[in-house]
């Protein structure tokens, strides 16, 4: 069946180009077939890179197509690195970065160490973790949001059973000093499962004859944990870290479904920020400066954090 589908392929092939694609070495085969793949890349992700780059330098706006575009230089970008509100933006971003990837490692990882150890009913409680994180960003928001009403709210109700405060007087959402907190919350609720699988897979990986030896060796259990487990896991924890430091830093769906970025400007990201600068002021060229920093700072980071990782890997 196979043979025949070739043959009627190679028949309707026209002669010239038949020829021509015989006399083709393998390596010029290979760049045929991946030359469409590369230039769709290029016109998806090298190309708006560059258009970027050169609207950072000019006063564009994209609602006044007809107004005269000048030539501005670094201006944007010493207004942006001189703002004070850009910096808050920021200080916002690193607390919800750091707050989120610590509480998604610590418990991610313990999950997966108590998953990792056989027990009756451990594929059903391992679906049921992962849940939350099949769940789209938008229903997680509004989800959270209910439950974070101080008069209907589950939440508010399970922290008053908790601590004997009024459930109704306070709101997560609405308070400048629990509303960091309560995205943290949310993200964690929904991500904490993503690094538990990575961590499971670490832990999985690691061969029983290792543990095996170190029992001959009359090594404790917290020694085995020490010296075995958590050096071949640490790999795939910083892995995990990666992936959710970079989704995180440009998080913006699921708090703009929560808070919207107050109350005022308090969990308001720089993803949300660059936004409304974008399309809410319309100071194009201005936006665009700010998203070639925030790549750069992006790609800066997460390139010396990638050294840090094989140099970890090749241990």
């Amino acid at each position: 069946m196979l043979k025949s589908t070739v043959d009627r392929v190679a028949e309707a092939t026209p002669h010239v180009i038949a020829r021509r694609m015989h006399g083709l070495s393998d390596r010029a085969l290979a760049w045929l077939f991946v030359a469409p793949s590369i230039v769709l890349l290029l016109a998806v992700n090298i190309f708006p890179l560059i258009w970027t780059i050169r609207l950072s330098f000019t006063n564009f706006r994209v609602n006044r197509p007809n107004a005269e575009v000048d030539f501005v230089g670094l201006r944007n970008y010493a207004s942006i690195l001189s703002d004070r509100d850009i910096w808050l933006t920021m200080q916002a971003t690193a607390h919800f970065l750091i707050w989120t990837i610590v509480l998604q490692v610590l418990i991610g990882f313990s999950l997966a160490y108590l998953i990792n150890k056989k027990f009756r009913g451990n594929d059903l409680w391992t679906t049921i973790i992962v849940l939350p994180m099949m769940l789209s960003p938008a229903v997680v928001g509004n989800f959270w949001t209910f439950l974070y009403q101080p008069q209907i709210g589950l939440f508010n109700y399970a922290v008053g059973f908790l601590t004997g405060a009024d459930p109704s007087s306070f709101s997560m959402i609405g308070d400048v000093k629990l509303a960091p907190w309560a995205i943290i919350i949310v993200d964690t609720w929904m991500w904490t499962p993503f690094v538990m699988l990575i961590c499971l897979a670490g832990l999985r990986s690691i061969p029983p004859s290792i543990y095996e030896a170190a029992e001959c060796d009359r090594a404790s259990k917290w020694r085995q944990f020490w010296t075995i487990t958590i050096p071949l896991v640490l790999p795939f924890l910083m892995l995990a870290v990666l992936f959710r430091g970079i989704e995180n830093f440009k998080m913006f769906d699921l708090v703009v479904q929560l808070t919207g970025g107050g109350p005022g400007s308090i969990t308001e990201l720089t993803s949300i920020n660059l936004k409304r600068e974008a399309f809410e002021k319309w100071r194009t060229g201005y936006a665009s400066a700010y998203a070639v920093i925030l790549f750069v700072t992006v790609f800066g980071l997460a390139s010396i954090y990638v050294k840090a990782l094989n140099k970890v890997k090749q241990r």
